[in-house]
């Protein structure tokens, strides 16, 4: 609660309004121009608004906020409910950025119909501008972009498959499985996938994918031949609790920085070091005066038998 109102109300940071919207479409002109595309996930308006603001090109509300954010072991957890929630947070702080949520685990493994049903909740519920799916589900994305639903495809290690896999392992590293990989990736673009997000996979292979495919590929764990690089955004900032996979970089450490300021205001008010005087509100002058002359008069029984009463 906040007796001064929402920091949400206040107005978003014009410097990105002189920026051109990021759009699908754009993602596939930076590929042509050999411009490397920026990507982070983001699930709520504060983490939204600072990573468009910073110039990030596209910002995920990834599944993977069943783990950093809601604390459970592995992505399949999350329902749509949750995705469309965090997914409205993001969007009403995103002014530039392409925005892209995770299709989570069961929203599309069913029939093709209930599939485009839940795409378009995200589109016109929660405002996302593309979806991501994970898999060579060619039909599926063909369908989507035929419903004017834009796709991120996601090959390679894809979370939601952690049990078929036997849990988080780099795919792709025969020359069988990296030509089969490529193929998905071609297949995906033929089918009208705006992106393809690549994790989990060797440099040497997603370069192999990157030169081939007309669309742009994005890396996690791709090495740096990718079209584009994507983080999960609190790996990057030192929020897992968790050591690092292998490609995370850590950028910052807002661990530390939040634990220290909470040890620090804790602190303070053992001590009664705050709140202070001039953060506290006080009665104008007049009813101040007021106040004290009433209570200088008051006997020390009546002030008694008054808190009784109370």
């Amino acid at each position: 609660m906040s007796l001064t109102g929402s920091s949400a109300a206040a107005p978003l940071e014009p410097h990105n309004a002189v920026l051109p919207k990021v759009t699908m479409p754009a993602l596939g002109e930076m590929k042509r121009q050999g411009k490397p595309i920026s990507a982070l996930t983001a699930y709520d308006y504060a983490t939204a608004r600072l990573v468009d603001e910073a110039g990030i090109d596209l910002v995920l509300v990834g599944d993977s906020l069943a783990m950093v954010v809601l604390g459970h072991e592995n992505t399949l957890a999350v329902t749509v409910d949750e995705m469309l929630h965090h997914t409205r947070a993001v969007r009403r702080a995103v002014r530039r950025a392409l925005v892209v949520a995770d299709m989570p685990f069961g929203s599309y493994h069913g029939s093709i119909g209930e599939a485009q049903a839940n795409a378009i909740r995200f589109v016109k519920e929660a405002g996302a501008e593309a979806v991501k799916i994970e898999g060579p589900r060619v039909e599926l994305v063909r369908a989507l972009v035929e419903a004017e639903i834009p796709v991120v495809g996601h090959l390679g290690l894809t979370p939601q498959s952690v049990h078929r896999m036997g849990g988080y392992r780099v795919q792709a590293r025969t020359v069988d499985t990296a030509m089969q990989l490529q193929a998905d990736a071609v297949a995906l673009a033929s089918a009208g996938a705006g992106a393809i997000v690549l994790e989990g996979v060797p440099r040497e292979a997603a370069a192999a994918i990157t030169a081939a495919l007309p669309i742009p590929t994005i890396g996690i764990g791709a090495g740096p031949d990718c079209d584009g690089q994507i983080l999960v955004f609190h790996d990057l900032v030192n929020l897992t609790f968790a050591p690092p996979a292998r490609f995370v970089r850590r950028y910052g450490d807002a661990s530390a920085l939040f634990r220290s300021a909470v040890e620090h205001y804790r602190e303070d008010v053992e001590h009664r070091a705050f709140p202070s005087d001039g953060e506290s509100y006080h009665l104008p002058e007049a009813a101040r005066r007021k106040l004290q002359a009433a209570e200088n008069h008051e006997s020390p029984c009546s002030a008694q038998e008054k808190m009784k009463q109370e």
